[in-house]
Formats: structure tokens, sequence, C-alpha cells
């Protein structure tokens, strides 16, 4: 299986793939590090109860602060930058999102988010992933 080609055809085929990451921490860093380098992929909205951690994450892994200074998920969506939030629940919610990434690293936040996103999925009448 080659993630990166359906990556590519899902990106020509319906835009790119819209991220939420809930964590700014060490893993999270990891995925922001990566997600600029990544061609259909956008990361809408990063949400963390520290924000100016989030915002010093973002630094630190070299994103151009002009990339996440959207004031609304729905601005983001619309220009293709990253909002920050405190509020993980609102970044579930956005209907805009694709793909919720849980990176906290504490288990018992991971899956009261993962059950969120699942309730929210299904409130959308998502049933599944597509081909990703």
């Amino acid at each position: 299986m080659n993630l990166s080609r359906l990556l590519t055809e899902y990106n020509a085929a319906k835009g790119p793939v819209r991220v939420g990451l809930i964590g700014a921490g060490k893993f999270g860093s990891m995925i922001l590090a990566q997600a600029k380098h990544i061609k259909g992929y956008h990361v809408v909205c990063v949400a963390d109860l520290d924000i100016s951690k989030a915002k010093a994450s973002f630094a630190r892994v070299h994103w151009a602060a002009e990339a996440y200074d959207a004031p609304t998920l729905s601005e983001a969506y619309k220009t293709g930058k990253t909002c920050i939030t405190d509020d993980a629940q609102a970044l579930i919610e956005f209907d805009g999102i694709d793909c919720v990434i849980e990176a906290t690293g504490q288990p018992i936040a991971g899956i009261r988010h993962a059950l969120a996103a699942i309730e929210a999925a299904a409130g959308y009448g998502r049933t599944d992933a597509g081909p990703i």
C-alpha cells in the first residue's frame, strides 16, 4: 500500500485531508514538523490547553507565524491556514475536519477525545474515512 499515492489521489479528487490535532507538546510537535511538508495535508486546527505553548511548538518546528494565525476554524478551513484553540471539543465538532489526531499523551484525555470524535463523525453521517 502506497499512502503517498493514495493521498495524492485523494487530494486530486476531493482536496486536502483536513486534520485537527489535539495536543501540541512532544507528540503534536512531531506531527507538525512533518505536516508542513506533506502535499494534500492541511492542519486546520491545533487544540492545546496552553495556547502560548502551542505557538512555541509551531515556531520550534519552523512554521511561518502567518501559517497558524487564522482566528477561527472556518477561516483556517477557507484559507489553508491553521488556527490554534484551547477548545478541543470545538475542533472535534467542526464539520470541516476529516481526521482528528489525538496527541496529548494523556490516556484519559485521549479516550475522551476519541469517543467525542466518533460521536461527532456519527452525527455527520460519516461511517468511514474513505480511501485514506
